[in-house]
């Protein structure tokens, strides 16, 4: 069998080039049905881009890598697609665009942009080789292995988050096979683990943070789990988070907190500083802190300079976790594909421009909210355009 372009992935990257390529494209997947992880995201509703979207929402080592496809299709441009095929949608926070109904609706909607494109699920991809004019690919499906040869090949498989979804890293292999560099890969947008369980008995604990990583600061929600520290504010930090680094973290950072307890002094100097305290956090986390914290006494109690290393202590909490939930439960894969190796216009790469890699396969990585499904659709779009424009 003979097509223009094989497409291995149909994910959101991966249906999003198919829809885009032109005819004579067979997308392939190892997966029961198409776009799996946007069915699943955002607890079914799929944040399917982010109305502040820029190359600044993303972690690369050439962060002007991603300006290109961001530009050339952006997140209106993905949010008029939506429209024209009437899926309501609403911003939930942060510029997070969410579906009304289900995340099925943007997989149908996808769906029917790929018209053009065969689509062959449950398939399990095998050797790839390129004879120097086109690529041969091995497939089996029903129980048949047939080889495919394609003019194109674009490598939509993802990365290694979630495997139990059948993540491979198959992208990254065939990166390496093909002479193309590999950006140190870990697991991002993770919860953060410790050893210790110091914060068992606060499981189910949230409060808005600011929570920082190696000079980077997120202002969300964080959440208290059995094995460590979760919630919006922690998996953002995480993806700048090395093993064996440590994260800071202001528990009340909205507030001038000496100046307010300065002043409450005068008002209430009677008040057990607990309580002070317990008006701005959980009383869970004030009653784990007085055992790492010194917070006895009233408000009266405290002189100007005790006030300020309580401060210091609450608002420059530092704790070094042991570890990552890791790819099982990661929602993106940090690096991938060196973007030294494509081309930004087109995501082919330079010394073979017929095979291409978009998504999260590639060193490009977006924060939490929507990002990554918006680089998907910015990306497979780059690629589909440059494809269909091959005579």
């Amino acid at each position: 069998m003979q097509v223009k372009t094989l497409i291995i992935g149909a994910g959101a990257a991966g249906m999003m080039c198919a829809a885009h390529a032109g005819a004579d494209t067979l997308v392939v997947d190892h997966a029961k049905a198409a776009g799996e992880k946007i069915r699943i995201s955002g607890g079914g509703r799929c944040n399917f881009t982010n109305m502040h979207t820029t190359a600044a929402n993303f972690i690369s080592q050439n962060p002007h890598f991603a300006k290109s496809a961001l530009k050339r299709y952006t997140q209106w441009d993905f949010i008029s697609l939506v429209a024209a095929y009437g899926i309501s949608y609403h911003e939930k926070a942060l510029g997070q665009l969410f579906c009304d109904d289900t995340a099925r609706d943007i997989v149908a909607m996808l769906r029917s942009e790929m018209k053009h494109a065969q689509l062959w699920l449950q398939t399990k991809v095998g050797e790839i080789t390129h004879d120097g004019t086109h690529f041969h690919v091995t497939l089996s499906r029903d129980d048949q292995t047939r080889v495919v040869t394609a003019t194109n090949l674009v490598m939509a498989s993802g990365g290694k988050s979630i495997p139990k979804m059948g993540a491979t890293g198959l992208a990254y292999q065939i990166a390496t096979q093909f002479g193309l560099g590999i950006v140190e890969t870990r697991p991002g947008l993770v919860p953060l683990t410790f050893t210790d369980e110091r914060f068992k008995t606060l499981a189910g604990t949230a409060l808005p943070a600011r929570v920082s990583a190696n000079g980077t600061s997120f202002d969300e929600a964080m959440l208290f789990t059995h094995r460590g520290l979760s919630g919006p504010a922690i998996l953002q930090a995480s993806s700048y988070w090395r093993d064996g680094d440590a994260i800071t973290t202001n528990l009340i950072p909205q507030t001038d907190l000496f100046t307010l307890l300065k002043s409450a002094r005068q008002t209430d100097g009677r008040k057990a500083l607990t309580t002070i305290i317990g008006q701005h956090l959980p009383s869970k986390l004030v009653n784990y802190l007085t055992d790492h914290i010194d917070m006895s006494g009233t408000l009266a109690d405290q002189s100007d300079a005790k006030l300020q290393k309580l401060c210091e202590n609450l608002q420059n909490w530092t704790q070094t976790p042991t570890g990552s939930e890791g790819y099982r439960t990661a929602e993106v894969t940090l690096g991938g594909v060196d973007t030294n190796d494509l081309s930004s216009k087109t995501m082919a790469a330079k010394t073979m421009p017929n095979l291409y890699f978009i998504g999260e396969a590639v060193d490009v990585t977006g924060w939490l909210g929507g990002y990554n499904f918006q680089w998907a659709w910015s990306s497979g779009w780059a690629a589909g355009q440059a494809i269909k424009a091959i005579a």
